[in-house]
């Protein structure tokens, strides 16, 4: 550790992490083994970050929350393994809403990105550059979110989908969708991304009907959901895609017809 970071004595250091010059670690704050904290970074209190993660010079982890409703409550942020943190991403703690903000492991959150209040991004996301998440949202598993995004708060965005730069998401992205364009909508199955995660054709191919009798029949919600339902074999894909819109809150993006 180097002499020039302030570092609090009550903060829990795992073994061979390295924090450089002028890096600031509060009290109550947990990071695990073989780490890597640049300069200047800043961690405050309520930070728990796991084993093996890099974060970059600049960043700011688990800052009091931006929301005026904060009234000091104990919260915190917690960064799974093998995470990433590049230069000044921001990170807010949670409120007495979930109590923390989670990033999952092996995520990549680029420079400049923000991750608000009581947001939860699972494991294996990608979050580009100047990225912004307000709060209370949930980014699934493997969903990559273009460069300079705004997501609206309490918005979710589906495992494996993947998102055009500079898109406004004010909507529920689904599960295993490419989204584009403004206002943003359905622009297709994110197949190229589904066949590096090892799904085999006969997956690919079902989600491609679930999403045709979604967006491209002209149907509503409902009227697809029973069409789906009663028409397309169980699977887990299928389970999920379901899942995800009838518990969808702000509704689902809109498709190619609209």
């Amino acid at each position: 550790m180097n002499s020039q970071s302030s570092i609090n004595p009550k903060a829990k250091i795992g073994k061979n992490t390295v924090i450089e010059a002028f890096s600031y670690i509060d009290d109550n704050v947990i990071i695990g083994n073989n780490c890597w904290i640049g300069n200047n970074v800043t961690i405050y209190s309520g930070a728990r970050i796991g084993n093996n993660v890099k974060i970059f010079p600049g960043a700011v982890i688990s800052s009091v929350p931006q929301d005026l409703k904060f009234d000091g409550e104990h919260t915190t942020v917690e960064i799974g393994d093998k995470s990433t943190i590049r230069e000044c991403v921001t990170i807010s703690r949670g409120t007495k809403d979930r109590f923390k903000t989670t990033i999952g492991k092996n995520c990549l959150l680029m420079a400049y990105s923000h991750i608000a209040h009581d947001c939860i991004i699972e494991d294996n996301c990608i979050i580009v550059n100047a990225v912004q998440i307000a709060g209370h949202s949930i980014v699934q598993e493997y969903a990559i979110i273009g460069g300079g995004s705004l997501v609206h708060q309490f918005t979710k965005i589906g495992c494996h989908s993947m998102i055009s730069g500079g898109s406004i998401i004010r909507k529920d992205v689904p599960p295993y969708c490419k989204a584009g364009k403004e206002p943003l909508s359905y622009k297709g199955v994110n197949s190229i991304g589904l066949k590096r995660r090892n799904f085999n054709q006969i997956q690919i191919n079902q989600i491609q009907n679930m999403f045709r009798i979604l967006y491209l029949e002209g149907k509503n919600i409902s009227q697809a959901i029973n069409k789906i339902s009663n028409e397309i074999e169980d699977s887990k894909e299928k389970e999920i895609i379901l899942k995800f819109i009838k518990s969808s809150e702000r509704g689902v993006i809109k498709g190619i017809l609209d």
